[in-house]
């Protein structure tokens, strides 16, 4: 009797949302997680919280259980994680909640479908998919599906993928063919890595910068670099909703160099997410901008181009949507930073390099134990400098994020500062800021720069 009570109020709990929902325009995300709330669901993830308190993210995935096909909800709450089980039609109505409430940004991935949803400041809903061109029965002629005929013609090259891909048609057909067989077997936990810029899938950007062999294989010497362009991306993927929708979005890239992470920006928002962009890259070496240039043009990015040219005295812009700048050396970090703050930009990600500012000046009688170890003043000098950086940012009304870019094992240059423009944060100005900065006895570049 209690069940039924039970059931009868979650249905009537899930109408209630099912109605505001669909005044929100959040049918067509409803009609994603229709298509993708089965045994080809990969793992939904939601992220870009408005209150992190309240969840950092969400992660969905299918499980096995004894009573039948299950979908784990894990909610990351501070240093906390919480596991519940839902059924389909539950799981499709706290996904759509949350993004009502607290989640900006949703990825749904399923065996050949992929969406991103997007939820703006004012709450509107975009969604982007990405289906498979042919489904059951249609294209080969052999009353397969596209998913079947990937694995058969060997097209899934890495093994890990390829079990993980058959092991969910393997379960599919054990589950259809007898829903009560003892040999109902839980879901694989754990599946492939699942890449913005998957493994064996040919990217011309990544062969001609040599991360990639011609046919789409990850050059061994080269897979760090490859993860690290992925988590990137992520980092990128995060800011979408930041992004306008209706025109050309500016971005200028200070310091780009090589241009990995440019090209693989423009790629990711022009190519696969269909973003309006012109993008900039700027550097000092002639024969980068020369090599870039070659390299944008073979490839047919029209809206990318590099420039030679100082940070510190770029005046190409008046108006810039997101700022970049990865390891531009000591402070032409803060020149960069100076200009994304006067241009009002969105977005800003910045990876500080070599911050030597700070350590010439560092002094502090208290600390003196502490920093008479060289290494140990580096390192806290460029801590330092980070954590200045980003407080100085909050005062020109930005939310400010320092967070983890890649594995220290890689490079110990692995802190990026993003800082997105918020206009409910008003300018304000932290005597603390100034009292630690006279307090270890430095001034910074940023600070003269933001006066």
């Amino acid at each position: 009797m209690e069940k039924c009570e039970l059931q009868k109020a979650e249905t009537q709990d899930m109408d209630l949302h099912r109605g505001r929902r669909e005044m929100q325009g959040m049918a067509e995300v409803e009609k994603v997680l229709d298509r993708t709330l089965n045994l080809d669901l990969i793992q939904i993830v939601l992220s870009n919280p408005r209150v992190t308190e309240a969840g950092s993210k969400v992660k969905v995935r299918p499980v096995m259980m004894k009573d039948g096909l299950m979908f784990q909800e894990t909610l990351y709450k501070g240093t906390k994680v919480f596991h519940d089980n839902y059924r389909a039609e539950q799981a499709k109505n706290r996904v759509c909640t949350f993004l009502e409430g607290n989640f900006r940004q949703g990825e749904i991935v399923g065996i050949g479908e992929k969406a991103t949803v997007l939820v703006s400041k004012k709450g509107k809903i975009t969604v982007v998919t990405h289906k498979e061109e042919a489904s059951a029965n249609e294209g080969n002629g052999k009353g397969c599906s596209k998913r079947d005929q990937m694995v058969r013609d060997g097209e899934v090259r890495d093994s890990g993928e390829r079990d993980g891909l058959e092991s969910a048609l393997d379960a599919k057909s054990r589950l259809e063919r007898d829903m009560g067989a003892k040999g109902r077997e839980t879901l694989a936990h754990n599946r492939t890595k699942s890449y913005l810029l998957p493994e064996g899938e040919r990217v011309d950007f990544l062969v001609g910068l040599g991360v990639q062999s011609s046919d789409g294989h990850i050059v061994k010497a080269k897979y760090d670099k490859f993860r690290q362009i992925n988590r990137y991306l992520e980092f990128v993927e995060d800011i979408l909703p930041e992004l306008p929708l209706d025109r050309t979005v500016r971005i200028i890239d200070f310091g780009c160099g090589k241009s990995y992470l440019t090209f693989a920006m423009y790629y990711y928002l022009h190519e696969k997410m269909h973003y309006r962009i012109d993008v900039t890259g700027l550097d000092l070496k002639e024969d980068v901008i020369q090599c870039c240039n070659k390299l944008a043009a073979e490839y047919g990015y029209d809206s990318l181009h590099f420039e030679k040219g100082d940070i510190s005295t770029y005046e190409g812009a008046n108006a810039v949507d997101m700022v970049v700048t990865l390891h531009a050396c000591d402070t032409a970090t803060d020149y960069a930073l100076a200009k994304a703050a006067g241009w009002g930009a969105s977005v800003i990600m910045a990876v500080p390099c070599c911050q030597h500012e700070v350590n010439r000046q560092l002094a502090c009688a208290q600390l003196k134990p502490i920093l008479k170890y060289g290494l140990i003043k580096e390192r806290m000098s460029a801590l330092v400098t980070d954590a200045l950086r980003a407080n100085l940012l909050e005062e020109q009304g930005y939310e400010v994020q320092i967070m983890e870019f890649i594995d220290m094992e890689h490079t110990p240059k692995n802190l990026l500062i993003r800082a997105v423009k918020r206009p409910f944060m008003k300018r304000r100005k932290e005597q603390s800021v100034k009292d630690t900065a006279d307090f270890l006895n430095i001034s910074t570049t940023l600070q003269k720069l933001l006066q």
